[in-house]
């Protein structure tokens, strides 16, 4: 599995300041830990053009896949999805989308991960393949893609990624 090509971030806005009409945040390295971006917030308040500014929120965020990061989302879950991101990239995303839960997402990944094919019907010949021989003069009979739309209803389910990436993950 590749990681991201793009830098997930988020960016923390000072409320006091935005409250008062004024735009002051910065754009913070969401794969640093907890304290890490914790001084960073600290710094951004202490620069705020309000005075004695303490409270802030997350108005956008970069690199994250389509996965949502609310306003008041804790540091710990930004790092949380961040991390888990960057170590599986494009399909790490895809997974938090598709469980919107961590843990499911992890689950997958480890105990029910198949493969990396360009289409379910490439896994399926594989899958054909590898289990049985299947005679020279019979291959050219075998519906690979109609094999793959039985596997997708009831075995696997799949993620394409990009148009010639597509991960296999067994359903039981």
């Amino acid at each position: 599995m590749e990681t991201t090509q793009t830098e997930i971030r988020i960016y923390v806005a000072c409320l006091a300041a935005y409250n008062n009409g004024h735009l002051h945040g910065a754009w913070i390295d969401a794969t640093q830990d907890v304290e890490q971006i914790n001084a960073e917030i600290t710094a951004m308040l202490a620069a705020s053009p309000i005075e004695g500014a303490e409270e802030h929120g997350i108005h956008d965020h970069e690199g994250f896949g389509g996965i949502r990061i609310n306003e008041y989302d804790g540091i710990e879950r930004v790092v949380i999805l961040a991390e888990f991101i960057q170590k599986n990239g494009a399909l790490g995303a895809a997974l938090l989308n598709y469980y919107s839960d961590i843990e499911e997402a992890k689950t997958a990944l480890k105990d029910h991960y198949g493969g990396e094919y360009l289409t379910v019907a490439e896994f399926a010949r594989e899958l054909t393949e590898e289990t049985g021989d299947v005679p020279e003069r019979l291959a050219f009979y075998i519906d690979y893609d109609a094999m793959a739309r039985d596997l997708l209803i009831n075995d696997v389910f799949a993620i394409e990624v990009t148009i010639d990436e597509t991960h296999i993950f067994w359903s039981h």
